[in-house]
């Protein structure tokens, strides 16, 4: 009868072989091939490159950025048993985002599955053609003209609650800041309603925004605890399932009570939601105030008219809006923000066009206003290439790809490393400077068109794109019109990391020195 330690080591053995006859399988297969064939990162059996990316978030991040410098223009990583090609010359980006065919977010960005679920972040194929389709209107010009006027409510609530705090400047932390704002102001895009901070449902659900997004980078960057997530075994676990139960409650209050509003009114402001007329706030023929048409309103009148829409439809699509609509810009903002202050001289030519373009309404803004602060424009650019707020795009190939520096086969993950196509001095002359000229001065067909792509391209661009940079527009403009910046750090010093978003992995700080104007 064999004895225990010969069961421990026959175990072994069998464990040890089984682990080889994986490695070979996977290795031999055309994927294992033909990735094998791009450089990357040493490897080891079965981990792949387990050990490199079992680092900090921080510390990881610092690695992806110099692999891509070690092995431009493309590079390989083994996450276990899986590929994932890493790409960021233009060329090659050019070729995967232009793709009509490979078009499905990879397994990376299922760790917000649970809140978007199939929302227009995360679908594909069909689904999200038509969801494309239905949402484009959203972003119709008479539309983004009404979503201005509380874009310019919000961001004058930031500037008074700054200058109440200090005459002569103060010294705060600009993200939160930020992050609340650009919230306030999706919600009332997305869903109709104004967040002012004094209702208590109003407040769990901010809170409840800015919560679940530290629980998904707390469960994106530690992979290993995964079955936590599935079952809920353990704190983490648990809080996820309540925030969600918030989140999804209030969207749920606010879609109910849009519905009855359209009803109520037997919906005769659907019919007309790219009409500037419809979405003021003016009486209705009956007495009722009319109310300003938000996204929801596309949403709800395409489920009226049976276009493929329905309430889980409507609800996956608010909450995906909310997202990508609030986390993105504050970051993008947070970027603009450091660098103009510690730029004083651009900070200061931007602020002589606003002065310039505002002086004829008396420091009053305005759609046309807006669209002509032209160097202001070029500041987010330069920001948004120095920083972009997704810095990486992950898909999961449907179909064998022919890039130009590699083959990549069907089934494989392709990140493309947006932060480094930024930055590629092959494209971009001094690429670590901010220079708003680039854009002030150049022609944009003197660039690769896949060179600068704050937004993505292709078929997944982002379908938000103009409303961002008119939201991001405004709220620089009222910020530089009312302030003086001043940095507390260069920008440059600023660590970073990326979940899905660009972050600082601690607090960054400025300081507001309030404009006397007699």
């Amino acid at each position: 009868m064999m004895d225990f330690s010969s069961l421990v080591s026959t175990s072994l053995l069998s464990l040890v072989l089984l682990f080889i006859v994986i490695h070979f399988y996977v290795h031999s297969t055309k994927r294992g091939r033909y990735c094998d064939k791009i450089p990357g990162p040493k490897s080891y059996p079965i981990i792949g490159n387990g050990l490199n990316t079992a680092v900090s978030p921080e510390e990881f991040w610092d690695l992806l950025r110099r692999a891509s410098r070690d092995f431009y223009p493309v590079w390989k990583l083994w996450l276990g048993i899986w590929p994932a090609v890493n790409i960021y010359h233009p060329d090659d980006v050019e070729i995967l985002l232009s793709s009509t065919k490979n078009i499905q977010k990879s397994i990376l960005y299922d760790v917000i599955r649970p809140w978007l679920q199939d929302g227009l972040l995360l679908s594909t194929g069909e689904k999200w053609r038509s969801r494309r389709k239905i949402l484009t209107p959203a972003f119709h010009f008479n539309i983004l003209k009404e979503h201005l006027n509380f874009m310019i409510e919000h961001t004058e609530r930031v500037v008074n609650e700054i200058k109440s705090e200090a005459n002569d400047g103060v010294i705060k932390e600009v993200l939160p800041l930020l992050t609340t704002f650009t919230l306030k102001t999706i919600c009332e895009s997305t869903m109709g309603v104004t967040l002012k901070g004094s209702d208590e449902n109003e407040d769990n659900y901010l809170e409840s925004v800015h919560r679940i997004g530290e629980i998904f980078l707390y469960r994106g960057t530690r992979p290993w605890i995964w079955i936590d997530w599935i079952f809920g075994l353990t704190s983490k676990g648990r809080e996820q399932t309540r925030v969600l139960k918030k989140l999804h409650g209030f969207s749920d209050k606010i879609i109910n009570e849009r519905i009855s509003y359209h009803e109520k009114n037997e919906g005769k402001y659907l019919n007309d939601s790219s009409s500037a007329e419809s979405n003021s706030n003016s009486q209705s023929d009956d007495g009722l105030k009319r109310r300003r048409l938000a996204f929801l309103d596309i949403l709800i009148e395409a489920s009226k008219r049976q276009l493929g829409v329905d309430r889980k439809s409507i609800n996956e699509e608010v909450d995906t809006f909310v997202f990508e609509g609030h986390d993105t810009t504050a970051t993008a903002l947070l970027f603009a923000v450091l660098l103009l202050a510690e730029h004083k001289d651009i900070q200061d030519k931007a602020r002589s066009e606003i002065e310039e373009v505002l002086k004829e309404s008396n420091g009053k803004m305005s759609m046309d206003a807006i669209q002509r602060l032209t160097y202001l424009e070029c500041c987010i650019k330069e920001s948004l290439r120095l920083y972009p707020s997704v810095p990486v795009i992950s898909r999961r190939i449907e179909e064998d790809l022919q890039l130009k520096h590699c083959f990549v086969p069907k089934g494989t993950i392709v990140n493309t490393f947006i932060f480094d196509t930024h930055r590629d001095p092959n494209f971009w002359p001094r690429p670590n400077i901010f220079d708003p000229n680039r854009f002030f001065l150049g022609r944009p067909e003197d660039r690769h068109p896949y060179s600068y792509i704050p937004f993505s391209a292709g078929p997944r661009n982002c379908i938000g794109q103009k409303f961002a940079m008119l939201e991001m527009k405004t709220f620089l403009a009222g910020l530089l019109y009312n302030f003086h910046l001043e940095p507390q750090e260069a920008t440059e010093a600023v660590r970073v990391y990326s979940d899905l978003v660009i972050r600082p992995t601690s607090p960054v700080y400025a300081k507001f020195v309030p404009i006397i104007r007699l």
